[in-house]
């Protein structure tokens, strides 16, 4: 099916890796051009060639989202899609007290903050167009918590907040807002060698594979998602094929969450 995305301009954040670089190859096989906002660039992001513009920011820093959004038009002249996909988690083994102000203002900064403030930096041009769409990744943390990431919970649940109440704004004015919700993925931040399963197995003397089976065994699928099924989804969040989808949270977790 064709998501009508040739030609379109998308920024994706963090995008080197993992889900963010996911959906920027999953964007580019759709014709777009993509400014892919990161830390540091990657081979498999160079690989892409001309249709990516890869903008070396951080975005846990005030500067840094505007200073890519910036770059995304000054390349290409306009912007159609904006993707939040940039944060990070820290499993807390010490429990709620070992969490520093320190600890809670990172983990705040990059998985809301570099959302709202790159949201605040894109709004302008997009509203300029009178069209286009915010596609953030948020969590199934958000509404299931979890004391061993107590603070990327409280992150999670703040950017689901944020993105829902600006939807009711910026809706009528043709700028569609939503959210996706993953699940464990099978990427480094779960399975890397620094990644929660290690981090988990670490604590526990035990091996990451038996970690990440257990969490697997969680999943009506039995495993984790792949990144490319996450992007598949947001692709399809940031075509006019879902025109009237607005304000609204898309779970892919392969069945962890069993309630309603």
């Amino acid at each position: 099916m064709d998501l009508h995305l040739s030609e379109k301009v998308a920024v994706v954040t963090g995008a080197s890796r993992g889900i963010g670089l996911a959906i920027t190859r999953a964007l580019v096989g759709e014709g777009a051009r993509v400014v892919a906002a990161a830390r540091g660039s990657s081979a498999e992001l160079t690989a892409l060639g001309s249709p990516v513009r890869a903008v070396a920011a951080d975005l846990t820093s005030p500067e840094g989202p505007r200073k890519v959004i910036d770059e995304a038009v000054a390349a290409f002249g306009a912007l159609d899609i904006l993707v939040n996909n940039v944060g990070s988690v820290h499993p807390r083994l010490g429990g709620f007290a070992t969490v520093t102000d320190e600890d809670w203002a990172a983990t705040m900064a990059s998985n809301f903050f570099a959302a709202v403030r790159m949201t605040r930096a894109a709004l302008p041009h997009l509203l300029r167009r009178g069209t286009g769409a915010i596609v953030t990744v948020s969590s199934v943390n958000a509404f299931l918590p979890d004391p061993l990431v107590i603070d990327y919970c409280a992150a999670k649940a703040a950017l689901a907040n944020f993105c829902k109440s600006l939807s009711k704004e910026i809706g009528p004015k043709g700028i569609r807002v939503n959210t996706v919700s993953p699940g464990p993925v099978a990427t480094d931040l779960w399975l890397g060698k620094d990644g929660v399963a290690s981090t988990i197995a670490g604590a526990a003397g035990a091996q990451p594979d038996a970690v990440a089976n257990q969490v697997s065994k969680a999943m009506v699928t039995g495993r984790f998602t792949r990144p490319e099924e996450v992007a598949q989804l947001v692709l399809t969040l940031a075509s006019d094929r879902t025109g009237n989808v607005v304000g609204a949270d898309f779970v892919i977790d392969g069945g962890l969450i069993t309630t309603l």
